[in-house]
């Protein structure tokens, strides 16, 4: 008898815990270190490159209208061995491109990557196209990576006397693994002793928390976070002098992330996107839509008989302006960003008009949030 009364008893302890558990704490946001930061050292480097597209059927550059592709063509042709000065050179199978791409980290000599092309001159459609030799340049002028290859398109373009048909954008394409990497960028990571965690998006509390998040794991001071983007790490002994094995250690551990209430409002789409800690005081609200109506209704005058006078058109407008009155509407005071959801439902506006209405709020000193317009 005694066992289930005690079960009872821990059963009605247990529920009441729960129950008292925050509830923000249930739902707290978290994410791992290594998708919320960037590891310095660890990135991408653009490149690009001027090129020629061959093959096409008779929808590349019209050499009058793009010299470029025009003395392109000759010069490749020269270095080939074939002279064409003073040649009036015609074909519509080549268009002149610019070749864009992305060094991954670390990329090693001989490995390959993507490649985009895009057409330069007024070419109507890559389809079937193959993309020459092309050196890709980084910021520096050297030369990364080299691409060819047949370019593949998402887009297409049919025509005929009177009718055109255009599917995506048939100007532009991909090359899967185009690019054969020449040079790599001397970066040892292994070697490091201190490096640098950059949050993608900054926030003083993120990087407390991620600096907390290590040295609780580590067991030691490792990390120190410098300000809301930066946090620091410091190779601790027992990792072998590698700071890859920390990073590979710190990166899988979870943190929630926190971020500053703010509101971004596209006004040309007319979006509207709130964080969940964006709160507001209580507010009266009124909101009046202005209709203004015109209506033009020219009336023809005929003269009298058997006068000089002529037809004429006597212009006529019937203007209207209707101005629908609404009384005022009470925002309350909101905790969580349902509750202002359902507040700012309830007066039955459309996006647009909300829009207007938040920065109104905002002007009146009632909305605790930062307002950012696209």
């Amino acid at each position: 008898m005694i066992r289930p009364l005690l079960r009872q008893l821990l059963a009605i302890i247990l529920g009441a815990t729960l129950v008292l558990l925050p509830v923000s704490d249930a739902f707290a946001a978290a994410a791992r270190i290594k998708d919320i930061v960037d590891f310095e050292g660890v990135r991408e480097n653009q490149l690009v490159g001027y090129g020629l597209v061959v093959g096409l059927n008779g929808t590349g550059d019209s050499l009058n209208n793009s010299p470029f592709t025009k003395q392109s063509l000759q010069s490749m042709l020269e270095r080939l061995g074939v002279n064409t000065a003073g040649e009036n050179v015609r074909t519509a199978n080549v268009a002149a491109v610019m070749v864009t791409a992305n060094l991954p980290p670390f990329g090693t000599q001989g490995s390959r990557m993507d490649v985009s092309v895009s057409a330069l001159g007024d070419s109507d459609s890559l389809q079937g196209g193959t993309l020459l030799v092309t050196p890709l340049l980084g910021a520096d002028g050297e030369v990364y990576a080299i691409a060819q290859g047949p370019v593949l398109i998402n887009g297409f373009k049919a025509e005929g006397d009177a009718a055109t048909i255009i599917s995506g954008v048939p100007t532009t394409g991909r090359i899967s693994s185009g690019a054969l990497i020449e040079r790599e960028i001397d970066f040892h990571l292994g070697s490091q002793t201190s490096l640098r965690l950059a949050l993608r998006n900054p926030d003083l509390t993120t990087a407390r928390r991620i600096a907390l998040a290590v040295n609780d794991f580590i067991g030691t001071p490792t990390a120190t976070p410098e300000d809301p983007a930066t946090v620091r790490l410091t190779l601790p002994p027992g990792f072998n002098g590698n700071i890859v094995d920390l990073l590979t250690d710190i990166e899988q551990l979870m943190v929630e992330t926190d971020q500053v209430a703010r509101i971004v409002i596209d006004e040309n789409s007319g979006i509207i996107v709130m964080g969940k800690d964006v709160r507001v005081s209580s507010v009266a609200v009124a909101q009046s839509n202005l209709t203004v109506t015109i209506a033009e209704n020219p009336t023809v005058v005929q003269p009298a008989p058997l006068s000089d006078g002529q037809t004429a058109v006597q212009p006529s407008t019937a203007l209207n302006a209707n101005m629908s009155a609404s009384a005022l509407a009470v925002v309350q005071e909101s905790v969580t960003l349902q509750q202002l959801v359902d507040g700012l439902n309830a007066l039955g506006i459309s996006p647009r008009d909300l829009i207007a209405i938040l920065q109104a709020i905002k002007a009146a000193g009632a909305l605790q949030a930062e307002i950012e317009v696209m």
